[in-house]
């Protein structure tokens, strides 16, 4: 067996296409999605992330007020520019690039951020009412993997899954996500992480396992059963001489060797990361259909 590609750059196009005819119709109504964007400091893969979402904002349609800001921005100038924000009628979301500085608290400026406008899905009020399975702005990377699921045939509902990997923008998430009484969820989830004592056992017992742990090889052939999906979260930096830029990406999963086991698997990249910043538009937009509800 041979696994199918889960093309997540297609998946995220065709939603993408999706959100564009709803922002028209939203416009129709004089009502255009506004992004506001956060950038402290000059991190190459913050400053490219950042990049993405302009691009894809200009791309729709979507109103994108960015600051990019030097990293020597104290965290009083950064609360007071997010204040701004969360009283601008036009601004719809509102999204910090984290990490940020050592000098700023990210749990004081992630909870600076209005509920209503908290896009990316970290507030601690966004995060309860998701915990509950009450409506409100999914994570993105964890919402762009059951959309990845969906898209692509998988039934969830009482399927395994095993999630190895535990933090709070992937791991945690997904795993509630997916355990909501809900459509698209209803699975049966395993957690597993670093103090996990044979995480092996698990994923060969799993309808589907994602990978989020952050570290090349994580999940190789022999600990997946015959006919499992795959869905690889991870990005890391392998050297490679033979390289322009003197790397190569790769995910968490033995690619080669798992794809030959597994029915469904996504790649790195193109994969998951695709589906990342398309959530995140979504999460506007629907932010700006409840403005436009008002």
């Amino acid at each position: 067996m041979t696994a199918r590609i889960i093309d997540g750059k297609q998946v995220a196009q065709n939603i993408r296409a999706e959100l564009a005819a709803e922002i028209a119709h939203l416009k129709e109504r004089g009502i255009t999605p506004g992004l506001g964007v956060i950038l402290l400091g000059d991190d190459p893969a913050s400053q490219s992330y950042v990049r993405g979402k302009e691009r894809t904002c200009k791309e729709l349609g979507i109103y994108s007020d960015n600051h990019h800001l030097p990293a020597q921005t104290t965290q009083e100038q950064l609360l007071e520019l997010i204040g701004r924000m969360n009283n601008a009628p036009a601004i719809d979301g509102i999204l910090v690039q984290l990490p940020l500085p050592g000098h700023c608290d990210e749990k004081k400026v992630i909870e600076a951020i209005d509920p209503v406008k908290d896009v990316d899905g970290f507030h601690p009020v966004t995060i309860g009412r998701m915990m509950v399975g009450e409506s409100t702005f999914l994570p993105c990377t964890p919402h762009g993997i059951i959309q990845l699921l969906v898209r692509s045939g998988v039934t969830i509902q009482g399927a395994h899954v095993v999630v190895v990997g535990r933090s709070a923008i992937v791991g945690k998430p997904i795993t509630n996500m997916l355990l909501q009484k809900k459509e698209h969820a209803n699975a049966t989830v395993t957690i597993c992480h670093t103090r996990t004592k044979d995480i092996a056992y698990h994923t060969r017992q799993a309808d589907i396992v994602i990978a989020a742990a952050g570290r090349p090889d994580t999940i190789t052939a022999d600990m997946i059963k015959e006919g499992a999906v795959v869905i690889d979260v991870g990005v890391n930096r392998i050297e490679d001489p033979s390289r322009k830029k003197g790397y190569r990406l790769v995910g968490d999963v033995d690619f080669e060797t798992v794809k030959e086991k597994a029915s469904l698997i996504t790649p790195v990249p193109g994969g998951v990361g695709p589906m990342t910043i398309t959530m995140l538009m979504y999460n506007t937009v629907e932010s700006a259909k409840e403005r436009a509800s008002e």
